[in-house]
């Protein structure tokens, strides 16, 4: 458990910055946008690493919290397909989703995390499940809080694209990289 607590506490770390210290992460962007991005993307990809080898080590002997419902794992399947359409509209052109949700990185991420947390009730899951989902209802509350204006619909066909490519996305998981990745079908 402990790499996996270090892992997430790196990648969460990081993603806290602006939360947690705005001024701070606007002047290292001001000062050198690129250094900043490259220190971002290191430090993320450390934390990411670290969380999948300490959730993989951890969960075979983490003792279970709570057994999930019967249709915890069905729930889970649209819970996360929802994410992986709401994940990819956060980089993409402004079209209705984006438009209408104005944070969908966020709600993928606490779509993804609680669709989880309904199909594992391990010690393991539960605290990296549930400290995305703490982390993203944080996040979430101080970016509706800085108030950014609302995005203009630019490309509605974005919306289409990002339904399909994450649809795909999600077939590819479901189906064949969750199992190479982390050891778990989510089929059964």
């Amino acid at each position: 458990m402990t790499i996996l607590i270090l892992g997430l506490v790196v990648f969460l770390g990081i993603h806290s910055v602006r939360i947690l210290a705005g001024p701070f992460r606007d002047a290292q962007v001001a000062a050198n946008p690129k250094r900043w991005r490259g220190l971002y993307t290191l430090v993320s990809f450390v934390g990411l690493a670290l969380i999948i080898w300490g959730w993989v080590l951890a969960r075979p002997m983490a003792p279970q919290l709570y057994d999930p419902p019967t249709w915890g794992r069905h729930a889970a399947w649209g819970l996360v397909w929802i994410a992986f359409v709401l994940m990819p509209t956060a980089n993409a052109p402004t079209g209705r989703i984006k438009a209408a949700v104005r944070h969908p990185m966020l709600l993928g991420v606490i779509f993804w995390s609680a669709g989880h947390l309904l199909a594992n009730g391990d010690l393991a899951s539960v605290t990296l499940f549930g400290a995305f989902l703490a982390w993203a209802i944080l996040d979430l509350i101080s970016a509706l809080r800085r108030g950014e204006p609302a995005p203009v619909v630019v490309k509605p066909r974005a919306d289409l694209i990002a339904v399909v490519a994450g649809t795909v996305l999600w077939c590819v998981f479901v189906f064949f990289l969750h199992r190479i990745l982390f050891g778990v079908s989510p089929l059964g």
